[in-house]
């Protein structure tokens, strides 16, 4: 049976003590998990030759990670051999340390999956192999560590774990996927089991999840082989599902959340559903469901109204009302891919090494800048990070940071 795994992996501040203290995490897809990041006076259009590259990191290992920029310093993932580790960079491309975190996914497509969450003085790792590791960030050395697999009756899947862990207070939120230990949260400065969720007892389904904080309380968002899940993410208490199935069990792209409603959307032809939440969170009903916005890891963003992501099957980049799920307008001008969005511009990388500064219109998308990443080697799968007026795009083992702000 043939399965076109290339587009399952996910890929995807405070200088604190460890004492109890909540703080902001850095995380994937930026400060909010939905591809957004605050950053202004970036350019609004690009050089024929796209934009200049301010530094470039070799010697990543095998690895499909974002980035995750935090505490002065760049932390990205890859596999040497099969060993996972963690690199620290200066935010001038200089190796400031490296450090094991366990055995990677070394079979089909091997290499780190899942970006670094840091919170704090601590950072997070889980492995394609299902090992959640907790690091001290100013120098990788190892405070504790689980096995999703061996301590909470998970199990792996296809094509290795690609969940990114969220942080919030105390608790970090991860899926191990197992009768028992669905969902779980952890004590995130010992490691110890705060709550256990049995959820639908669905293995994981490479999903990393979306944390809202409503008026009443935080909801935990998650999607698992078959179901969309709902936990009060205090108890773990399973609130709500719905169901969402496709072909290979894959659903790799964050939820997304926006004026009391949850986007949530799969590939192998699958699409998107919109879920209206009650005030509380504490149910969930289907607003309406689009076939076409199916990407499989490229993630999407919702801006002014609008929905921007790219498809699974029919390949194009599309612009779908929040509301009404209509189809407004696509593009096929570059290949699909992922999508993150700063400064009133989209940014998009697709798989074929295209990257594109994009101005999205009332009547259609404006390419104002394309570029080929030429350098590194694989697939084109990780998702891009804006920082500092800086653009980081990881490709294989290589990491290219691109200058992309006004006055750089």
């Amino acid at each position: 049976m043939k399965a076109p795994a290339i587009f399952v992996f996910l890929l995807s501040l405070a200088s604190l003590s460890y004492s109890q203290v909540e703080v902001e995490a850095s995380r994937w897809r930026g400060p909010n998990g939905n591809g957004i990041y605050p950053e202004t006076g970036l350019m609004k259009t690009w050089a024929a030759s796209g934009p200049e590259i301010a530094w470039t990191f070799e010697g990543l290992g095998e690895g499909y990670s974002s980035p995750t920029i935090a505490n002065g310093m760049v932390f990205v993932t890859g596999m040497e051999g099969e060993t996972g580790y963690v690199y620290a960079l200066s935010k001038n491309g200089k190796l400031l340390w490296k450090a094991p975190y366990g055995p990677e996914f070394a079979s089909s497509y091997p290499g780190a999956r899942s970006a670094v969450t840091v919170a704090g003085d601590l950072l997070y790792m889980l492995s394609g192999e299902g090992r959640l590791v907790c690091m001290i960030a100013e120098d990788g050395t190892k405070k504790w560590s689980k096995d999703l697999f061996r301590d909470f009756d998970g199990r792996n899947i296809r094509w290795g774990v690609t969940e990114t862990v969220v942080v919030d207070g105390e608790k970090v939120f991860c899926t191990p996927g197992g009768a028992k230990n669905n969902v779980i949260a952890l004590n995130r400065y010992s490691g110890e089991l705060l709550w256990s969720s049995p959820g639908k007892g669905d293995i994981s389904a490479y999903c990393t999840p979306l944390l809202i904080k409503l008026p009443g309380r935080k909801l935990l968002v998650t999607m698992t082989a078959n179901n969309i899940l709902g936990l009060d993410a205090d108890s773990g208490k399973l609130l709500w599902s719905h169901p969402q199935t496709n072909q290979y069990s894959v659903h790799a792209n964050t939820p997304i959340y926006q004026n009391g409603a949850v986007f949530c959307f799969s590939g192998y032809g699958k699409g998107g559903v919109m879920l209206e939440l009650s005030e509380d969170g504490s149910s969930a009903t289907k607003k309406w469901f689009c076939n076409t916005m199916n990407s499989r890891i490229g993630g999407a963003v919702a801006v002014g109204g609008y929905i921007y992501g790219s498809g699974d099957s029919d390949r194009e980049w599309q612009c779908i009302d929040w509301e009404t799920g209509e189809q407004k307008y696509t593009t096929t001008e570059v290949g699909n891919g992922v999508v993150i969005y700063a400064d009133g511009m989209l940014y998009w990388y697709s798989q074929r090494g295209e990257l594109a500064l994009v101005k999205p219109t009332p009547d259609g998308f404006q390419i104002a800048g394309e570029t080929k990443v030429s350098l590194g080697s694989g697939q084109h799968w990780a998702h891009p990070v804006i920082s500092d007026k800086l653009l980081f795009v990881r490709h294989g083992d290589t990491l290219i940071v691109y200058k992309v702000g006004l006055d750089l």
